[in-house]
């Protein structure tokens, strides 16, 4: 029954900029650790960011320093900052609660994700 919705995606330029927006349904939004995940054609989805309730930020690597997660508990709202884009995070991207040391999905359902496209 909850549902997440992915927004702000779109076609940019390297090193281009874009804000990606979730907003999760769920009155237990302010107790969640919230995470972004990508998916590349042709490879498997992966961890992206998180932030705890709290406001601790966890990134993959390869996107530190570009990438900035922030969150509005009175929206229901986190947020993907993406600078310096590269055609590499060429994705489509999605957010979910995170859970465990990976960082793994809490939800067994996934919304439609936003489309990041990085191309010349």
């Amino acid at each position: 029954q909850v549902q997440l919705v992915e927004s702000g995606g779109g076609l940019v330029q390297p090193g281009g900029s874009l804000r990606l927006s979730c907003v999760a349904s769920t009155s237990r939004f302010n107790i969640y650790a919230m995470g972004w995940y990508r998916q590349a054609p042709g490879k498997q989805r992966e961890f992206v960011a998180r932030i705890t309730a709290g406001g601790v930020t966890n990134y993959l690597d390869s996107v530190k320093g570009r990438f900035t997660i922030s969150r509005d508990n009175a929206k229901n709202t986190v947020y993907l900052q993406m600078n310096s884009l590269e055609p590499e995070d060429t994705a489509v991207y999605y957010c979910n609660p995170t859970q465990g040391s990976r960082y793994e999905p809490l939800f067994g359902s996934w919304g439609q994700g936003t489309q990041v496209t990085v191309s010349s």
